[in-house]
């Protein structure tokens, strides 16, 4: 009976070794070379990376935070939406700020993405009420005053978290500047024109800047003039090299003076920032890094250098 259970469980071992080599060889066989074809999509991809962003009536509707409120609640959100518009107003930084993001200037849609912060910070300052309430005994004054300081802080939370994005994706885009000022550069000396160059250093390039710049190409090839393409760069951004950038390449394109040059000592010149930055960084943690030195470090290399005086005095004595 021993025997019989054990040929029966070598039996099965063999099976389940021969089911993974089969699905080992067939995995083998079709990673051939001639099964890995190339698709109608992968040979246009080379030729459509540059291409302009799909239209909004053809792509997908991205899933965002307004999309999963549910359609009973979305109209008392709007109208949140509107009173919180009415109160903080600013529509023109918002607009300006959600351009610097690389968002589409919607600023109906953030303000409600606003009124769902709000409604987290309510809920989180609702339940921190409802516990002193309860457990201490405090007013239900101080539940209500809870919820809408949450709700304020929500909204300002939303508002931050903009202004950081853009500073972030304007940080991206002014460490790829140099690289792809060198990249146009060389294409400009090599023959290239301007609207060429272009093109090519967005086919071969990734990252916000080479984005923007093919956000700029399709600005073009939909019937505005070139300069007047690379001056809406300028205006969605908020970087002074970038402005200096898109003028440069603009007065080149105008006068016919060579661009090649302008390129790279605008290259050079956002290098040179970019270290200036640096070493005002590191001047103005000098303090902070003298604390661990003083308060840490110190103290105890005078503790090293005065004990085994202190340990012989008290031998002496």
């Amino acid at each position: 009976m021993t025997d019989l259970v054990h040929s029966i469980g070598l039996g099965r071992s063999g099976a389940l070794l021969g089911l993974l080599l089969a699905l080992g060889l067939a995995l083998v066989h079709q990673g051939l070379p001639r099964h890995r074809r190339a698709t109608l999509d992968d040979r246009l991809a080379p030729y459509l990376r540059d291409t302009p962003r799909p239209s909004r009536l053809l792509a997908t509707e991205d899933v965002s935070l307004i999309a999963v409120i549910p359609t009973v609640l979305r109209p008392l959100v709007t109208d949140l939406a509107r009173r919180v518009e009415s109160v903080l107003g600013g529509t023109a930084s918002v607009r300006r700020r959600l351009l610097r993001a690389g968002r589409t200037p919607d600023t109906d849609h953030f303000r409600a993405e606003q009124v769902v912060y709000g409604f987290a910070g309510a809920v989180l300052g609702g339940v921190l009420g409802a516990v002193y309430v309860t457990g201490q005994g405090r007013s239900p004054i101080f539940l209500v005053v809870l919820v809408l300081l949450g709700f304020a802080i929500g909204v300002v939370v939303r508002d931050t978290l903009l202004s950081r994005e853009a500073d972030r994706r304007e940080a991206r885009m002014l460490a790829e500047f140099p690289t792809v000022a060198e990249l146009l550069a060389l294409a400009v000396g090599a023959g290239e024109g301007a609207a060429g160059a272009l093109e090519r250093v967005v086919r071969l390039s990734d990252g916000e800047l080479s984005d923007e710049l093919g956000r700029c190409l399709a600005d073009a090839r939909a019937g505005a003039s070139l300069p007047t393409a690379l001056q809406g760069l300028a205006e969605r951004t908020g970087l002074t090299s970038l402005a200096r950038f898109v003028d440069g390449i603009v007065v080149a394109v105008e006068r016919g003076t060579p661009l090649s040059d302008v390129l790279r000592a605008q290259a050079q010149d956002v290098r040179e920032q970019g270290r200036r930055l640096i070493m005002e960084a590191g001047g103005k943690k000098e303090i902070a890094m003298m604390v661990p030195v003083v308060f840490g470090v110190l103290p105890v290399t005078i503790l090293f250098a005065l004990f085994p005086g202190l340990g012989f005095f008290q031998f002496q004595m």
